[in-house]
């Protein structure tokens, strides 16, 4: 929390709320302010990480097989409007020359990934490519779906949508069966 400044963020709200006709003094908007200060703070924290360093726990285990953790949760916020974007991500990979990595630091990595103004198909990307220079794996396959708040709230005003991106990478980009059956069981 310590790369954002609060004072920034606390004027710039007082001054959102006032160009919006609110009175940024009346007795349930004294705090708020400094309540989305706090908030930016937490939820962009992935600006001041890099996603790769949450794979720096490796282990040596001969693995040869699909890892695939499912239904990560994650919250973002839209680059184009400061609105959320949130939902789940699903990341493959298989294993190559013994180095795997926990399962947690999967789950590290999509957080850190997401916390930081982004487009959901640059957070795809960035997952994917994170695990291919960490890792070095034989293959990779991240597919995110995510409700956008954009969609939902303004705009075409349609709730519930979901956005579905995928990024893949090494053998899965060569053999359609093995990609198919690795989407197969993100879908379960």
């Amino acid at each position: 929390m310590a790369h954002v400044d609060q004072e920034k963020i606390q004027t710039a709200v007082r001054m959102i709320l006032e160009a919006v006709g609110e009175d940024p003094d009346r007795e349930g908007l004294l705090e708020t302010p400094a309540r989305v200060g706090r908030l930016y703070a937490e939820v962009f924290a992935g600006l001041h990480q890099d996603p790769r360093d949450q794979l720096q726990t490796i282990f040596n285990e001969d693995h040869n097989e699909l890892v695939l953790v499912k239904d990560i949760t994650f919250y973002s916020m839209c680059e184009h409007h400061l609105v959320p974007f949130f939902g789940k991500a699903h990341v493959a990979y298989i294993p190559q020359g013994a180095k795997i990595t926990g399962l947690s630091k999967l789950a590290r990595l999509v957080e850190s990934a997401a916390r930081r103004p982004q487009l959901q198909e640059r957070l795809t990307a960035t997952v994917a490519d994170s695990l291919v220079d960490q890792l070095e794996p034989l293959g990779v396959v991240v597919m995110v779906e995510a409700e956008h708040m954009c969609m939902a709230m303004r705009g075409v005003n349609k709730p519930g949508t979901k956005t579905l991106t995928t990024a893949v990478r090494g053998i899965f980009l060569e053999d359609a069966k093995q990609r198919a059956e690795v989407f197969q069981m993100m879908k379960y």
